[in-house]
């Protein structure tokens, strides 16, 4: 935060601005803070995984087992029994999600940070791009273009007469709204407990400050409710990242699969 919306005016806090997104001095406005919580998010899981297998044991240690355990549920998990067989070969990049999400996502409970990179509409929308392009190349280099584009467009057994209507639908559910849907869900999902854990947060100093002696156990409620709000928004977190995991896979299979 770079001071504005934490300076106290009559014991009321200033409402925060764009403007605390942005680092001060010279990175401003090149790098924000949510940059830099991407690059931390990056070096948290690259030091994790390069730390757990740096010695593997027969045995595991308690960080290798964890490390072993979440990369086996996205590999056997989610890439094994959505995509099948074939989907091993996508376990690293599913896994990859998974984590990345995951880490970023538990951001917006963690003091200092409290707000995720992923409650930014950039950051869901390039993750969603990457899995749009990947889900067209897997299809095509699997079926050439021509099929893999009558498959996604032209549902098996649909009458002849119903292809005018089914293919424009077809082509605008597959290829435009699952991108579309696949950002906006994990972007809203995470904007959306911010604001709340935000509202609950000020809300509470507002009341507790406001010089009404009524107000000051409003206060303190909001602070008990804004607790229980914390651990809700890690479960949505976390869940955030399997949807989007899970369903990366599950455009990858039908890339993958022979008709629809």
């Amino acid at each position: 935060m770079n001071g504005q919306s934490s300076v106290l005016a009559g014991g009321v806090p200033w409402p925060p601005s764009v403007d605390d997104f942005y680092l001060p001095g010279y990175f401003y406005p090149w790098i924000t803070k949510f940059t830099v919580m991407v690059w931390i998010a990056v070096a948290i899981i690259l030091i994790f995984f390069l730390v757990s297998y740096r010695k593997p044991k027969l045995v595991p240690t308690k960080t290798q087992w964890l490390a072993e355990s979440v990369y086996g549920f996205g590999r056997n998990g989610i890439a094994g029994d959505v995509i099948g067989p074939e989907g091993i070969r996508f376990a690293p990049y599913v896994v990859t999600l998974l984590s990345f999400i995951g880490v970023m996502n538990l951001m917006s409970i963690v003091p200092f940070f409290q707000i995720a990179p992923t409650a930014h509409i950039a950051f869901p929308a390039a993750l969603a791009l990457i899995s749009w392009v990947l889900y067209i190349y897997v299809g095509i280099r699997k079926h050439g273009a021509g099929r893999y584009f009558r498959n996604m467009t032209m549902p098996a057994g649909a009458p002849l007469w119903l292809m005018p209507l089914l293919i424009p639908l077809e082509f605008l559910s597959n290829f435009i709204v699952r991108p579309f849907t696949l950002s906006v869900r994990l972007f809203a999902n995470l904007f959306a407990g911010h604001f709340i854990l935000l509202v609950f947060t000020l809300g509470g100093f507002v009341l507790f400050q406001s010089g009404t002696i009524l107000y000051k156990p409003i206060g303190v409620l909001s602070w008990a409710m804004d607790i229980v709000l914390t651990f809700l928004e890690l479960l949505v977190a976390l869940l955030q990242a399997y949807v989007f995991a899970i369903l990366n896979a599950v455009y990858l299979q039908t890339s993958l699969t022979e008709e629809h």
